[in-house]
């Protein structure tokens, strides 16, 4: 026992040694120092070629001085593609053990753009067209690399590739840079800049090829992609149409391609989808400061038996705000009208009083790239408890029958639907109809919606209004579903759910017959390393009104900050604001951006 217990020392004692052994032989070769302001002194820290023969341990002077030759030129190399092409390097040997190289480096003036000439040929360069004389103007005034600048190698990468970028994105996919030079005069400091861009032909879209479809109608592809035949290529109208398609439902995914190596005339539109299951069920669960924890069963039926329409049938399950829908809509025609129909149970708690609505409706909708339009007619009766037992009549809490013709119009002009950092959207709806019932009474309604977003030189301001109308006489009853109530997460912060209406007996809140709601927002990125971060800060102020007669009209006033993450899928923010009449602060979360 004690022999093998001996022996088990002395194996662990010449591993021990071993590890010290080989540790002493990793030892570098040469401590490199490197002496240059920064950045610069951390590109050649990282990229020296010096870098890599440290790990060489038999290094003679003869190969530390070869060394020292080389890493003053790649030295000198590296120093040209930031823009220093006369800097003074030296690398010195320093004894040791182990021995030091250091570099030091005075990087000199730095070499600055003094002219750049952008050429163009192809059709691009002679068409007359406004659009290519407009891509022609876009190209030169984005160039990325103007007159003034420091020149830079990635900067003149980045430039060209940028250029050529707009160049294949709209009627010539199959561009080229066809000559590039920087002329570079280093005694001078000074680069000139030359490019030429190869257009090729003209594009234009040739038929669709379809690929992938088994389950669904052929024409669904050709009608929700809305790519006409004959069209000038455009990619961004090619990402929207495959946007449509993958978005409709139908399709899992969907991938666009028009062959650049193909017929200019008519390049074929290769169309390549992968189709979605017939029935599908989604589960969901989620969170607002509004209505708090909800959870939500949605079926959907891609073709019904017989018409062949698609079914979303969805059921939610919420404290404040549960519902049953169910929407049917037929296939879109030539023109991307679609004929629809929904039905919808609603029970709406916002604890003062308990609005229970149905609703059945049925018309057509056409969504296109900007703009929406919807026109329905639609049946809804509102019936409202009173948990308060408050003498209250309907008219006051809006319960009531109505038949009522609408028609909605929303146009979206943002830079992008999902994080919109300028444009703006206009929203209009506008209905008319009978209450039904005992009392037989006309009225019309109206609503006005309006956000735009303006660039400052930090960050962006986001402007919003609203306003809405309901014209009737006064012993109309006019259904609550028809009327306005405001406050919560994305209309007037600083107040709960549904918090502003019309002030009723016992500390109870109606709808009224006239809204108006405004906000102004700064949005300000977050600042890290000298760039901007996902993460922004908001300061806003929201203010919302609701009454029966314009004059009784009283705004309430909210402020507040919130943080938001620009998230891939939609803007997510935490905010928390303080209700100037209420006199009370609220915490909002919000996900997504909806107009």
């Amino acid at each position: 026992m004690l022999r093998s217990f001996l022996a088990a020392a002395g194996l662990a004692l010449l591993a021990l040694l071993a590890t010290a052994a080989a540790a002493q032989t990793q030892q570098p070769a040469f401590d490199l120092v490197v002496r240059a302001p920064d950045p610069l002194r951390q590109l050649l820290e990282n990229n020296l070629e010096l870098r890599r023969y440290r790990e060489v341990s038999d290094l003679d002077d003869s190969e530390v001085a070869r060394l020292i030759v080389l890493g003053e030129k790649d030295a000198r190399e590296l120093l040209a593609t930031q823009g220093y092409f006369s800097p003074d390097v030296r690398i010195t040997r320093e004894s040791g053990p182990p021995i030091r190289l250091v570099v030091t480096v005075q990087p000199g003036p730095r070499t600055q753009v003094q002219a750049v000439d952008i050429a163009f040929e192809g059709d691009i360069a002679t068409s007359t067209d406004a659009g290519a004389i407009a891509q022609r103007e876009g190209i030169r005034s984005r160039w990325l690399l103007p007159s003034g600048l420091p020149f830079t190698a990635g900067g003149w990468d980045r430039a060209k590739a940028e250029a050529t970028k707009q160049l294949l994105v709209r009627r010539y996919p199959a561009g080229r840079i066809s000559y590039s030079l920087a002329d570079v005069d280093a005694q001078a400091q000074s680069a000139r800049l030359g490019l030429k861009l190869d257009s090729g032909k003209l594009f234009h879209l040739g038929p669709l090829r379809v690929i992938g479809m088994q389950r669904y109608d052929p024409v669904l592809v050709p009608r929700l992609a809305r790519l006409q035949e004959g069209a000038v290529y455009d990619q961004e109208q090619l990402v929207q149409a495959q946007l449509r398609l993958s978005g409709s439902g139908y399709f899992d995914s969907a991938f666009i391609f028009v062959d650049p190596e193909g017929d200019p005339d008519a390049a074929p539109v290769q169309v390549s989808v992968r189709e979605a299951r017939l029935q599908k069920v989604v589960l969901g669960v989620g969170f607002t400061t509004d209505g708090g924890p909800r959870a939500t069963v949605e079926h959907i039926d891609n073709r019904l038996p017989v018409i062949g329409w698609r079914a979303v049938t969805k059921l939610q399950v919420e404290r404040k705000n549960p519902f049953a829908q169910t929407e049917w809509t037929g296939l879109p025609d030539e023109r991307g009208w679609r004929w629809s129909t929904l039905a919808r149970i609603e029970r709406l708690d916002d604890e003062r009083l308990i609005t229970n609505s149905e609703r059945l409706r049925g018309g057509r909708f056409q969504n296109t790239d900007h703009i929406d339009r919807n026109m329905y007619l639609e049946y809804e009766r509102s019936t409202v408890q009173n948990p308060r037992n408050v003498v209250l009549t309907p008219l006051e809490t809006g319960q009531g029958t109505a038949l009522s013709v609408n028609y909605i119009w929303t146009g979206r002009y943002f830079d992008d639907l999902q994080v919109p950092t300028t444009g703006y959207g206009v929203g209009m709806e506008v209905g008319g109809g009978v209450t039904l019932g005992s009392v037989h009474q006309p009225f019309e309604r109206t609503l006005l919606r309006w956000i735009t977003f303006r660039p400052l030189p930090q960050g962006r301001l986001q402007l919003r209004a609203e306003a809405g109308a309901v014209l009737a006489r006064d012993d109309a009853p006019v259904p609550a579903t028809q009327l306005f109530r405001t406050g919560g997460d994305t209309t007037v912060r600083g107040y709960s759910f549904l918090d502003i209406g019309v002030r009723l007996p016992g500390g109870l809140v109606g709808p009224g017959r006239y809204m108006t709601v405004a906000s102004v927002e700064w949005q300000r990125p977050i600042i890290r390393n000298a760039q901007p971060t996902q993460f922004e800060h908001t300061l806003f102020i929201d203010s919302g009104a609701v009454a029966d007669r314009i004059g009784a009209l009283r705004q309430q006033v909210g402020i507040g900050t919130g943080m938001r993450w620009r998230s891939p899928v939609g803007p997510v923010e935490g905010a928390i604001a303080y209700g100037v009449q209420a006199h009370k602060l609220r915490l909002h979360f919000t996900a997504g951006f909806v107009f």
